[in-house]
């Protein structure tokens, strides 16, 4: 049975000086009780009270011993980060990746599995073997687990979690996936966009830390855009908020083919991509890191996609800025974490806008997502376990 903390029932006093003592806890690492009480202002009593009931809940554990001051040694105390374990799952049309993190935001297991063609139902089944895998790798079961956050391609309505459109994963949208694959665990399940969820571990522990406005533009197979406005994720109306696939450039925006896929996504995503390189006259390239291969050894057609492709980007982010005006664009995904790409947007920029933001490639490559998912994870829980909400440390 997973540990209970004794918060709930306390008095609105002690819930107040638990959300100090942790929040000092989670800020600082191993730190004494003495510490707690300077950086708090509460009573040395109160601190002494809270810490050993979180001590005995399971939530602070000693990990040492103060030294090199005058007086008797005083214990230190951190996070138990293993007293709270939840999941980060990154849905893609062709693999899974998906990571159990600790209250400290650690990975204590992590795995990546080809992804059920079938969809629906069949990706619901391998979620719930997947979890039951990965816990047994953590040390703990699935029954112990507090949260899952699954990413999704596709639209999501912030309201209800359904996945209103997800061509590259069929059946997705046919089903309630947050409230089956919750039904299923038994514990609550976050369903997030996946390129939001990307902007979101940027935001965490990437190059997104240090501002509140910045876009993550995901391109690879499809395109997407995660928004972070005033330190806050956009939504939209309709929780389509940086579905810059759908933008009207690169192609005919009246072409009703381009609905599905968007005018946008066809014009660079890593089908067209290939596309423009056979057109060019490319013939040594079956996929897109044969393509940029290509263009490191030197061949002219390669060198000719890769351009126009890096063109018509920066003739979207140029677009993005002059309406969201972003202190960053952090790029990710399979094509857009090539240097050889971004460098030549950045090329490109400074002729498209008088304004172009700062480019960077994200630190998480391909992991983005996941670890955004970590993230809002680390975060529900200890608002959940605490009522403690990190981004005011």
């Amino acid at each position: 049975m997973a540990m209970t903390s004794s918060v709930a029932q306390t008095p609105i006093a002690r819930k107040i000086s638990t959300n100090a003592v942790i929040r000092t806890v989670f800020a600082n690492g191993s730190i004494s009780r003495a510490d707690i009480a300077k950086l708090t202002g509460l009573s040395k009593q109160t601190i002494s009270d809270v810490v050993r009931d979180l001590e005995d809940d399971g939530w602070l554990k000693p990990v040492g011993q103060t030294d090199g001051r005058p007086g008797r040694n005083a214990i230190t105390y951190e996070i138990n980060a293993r007293a709270g374990l939840a999941v980060s799952i990154d849905l893609g049309s062709t693999k899974i990746a998906a990571a159990i993190c600790d209250l400290l935001g650690n990975v204590v297991a992590e795995t990546k599995i080809p992804t059920d063609p079938r969809g629906g139902m069949h990706l619901v089944n391998q979620f719930s073997d997947l979890i039951v895998e990965l816990a047994f790798a953590a040390g703990t079961t699935a029954d112990k687990l507090r949260l899952v956050v699954l990413g999704s391609p596709g639209v999501l309505d912030p309201a209800t979690g359904h996945i209103n459109v997800a061509p590259s994963i069929p059946g997705i949208d046919a089903i309630n996936l947050r409230q089956v694959f919750s039904d299923r665990m038994g514990i609550p399940v976050i369903v997030e966009n996946d390129v939001n969820l990307a902007a979101q571990g940027e935001r965490w522990r990437g190059h997104g830390i240090e501002t509140s406005n910045f876009a993550f533009v995901a391109l690879g197979t499809g395109v997407g855009m995660g928004i972070i406005a005033n330190g806050t994720l956009l939504r939209g109306a309709r929780g389509a908020a940086g579905e810059i696939a759908y933008l009207p450039i690169g192609g005919d925006a009246f072409d009703p083919g381009g609905f599905t896929l968007g005018t946008f996504e066809s014009a660079v995503g890593s089908v067209a991509m290939l596309r423009r390189y056979v057109g060019f006259g490319g013939r040594n390239a079956s996929t897109v890191a044969d393509l940029f291969a290509a263009f490191n050894a030197g061949e002219t057609s390669a060198a000719a996609a890769i351009e126009e492709t890096a063109r018509l980007v920066a003739v979207a982010i140029a677009a993005i800025g002059a309406a969201l005006d972003p202190e960053l664009v952090i790029t990710g995904g399979s094509i857009g974490a090539r240097p050889e790409l971004v460098n030549a947007i950045r090329g490109f920029l400074p002729r498209c806008t008088p304004y172009p933001p700062r480019i960077e490639i994200s630190r998480f490559g391909n992991r983005a997502a996941l670890m955004g998912g970590m993230g809002i994870a680390v975060e529900r829980m200890y608002d959940d376990l605490f009522g403690v909400k990190l981004r005011e440390v």
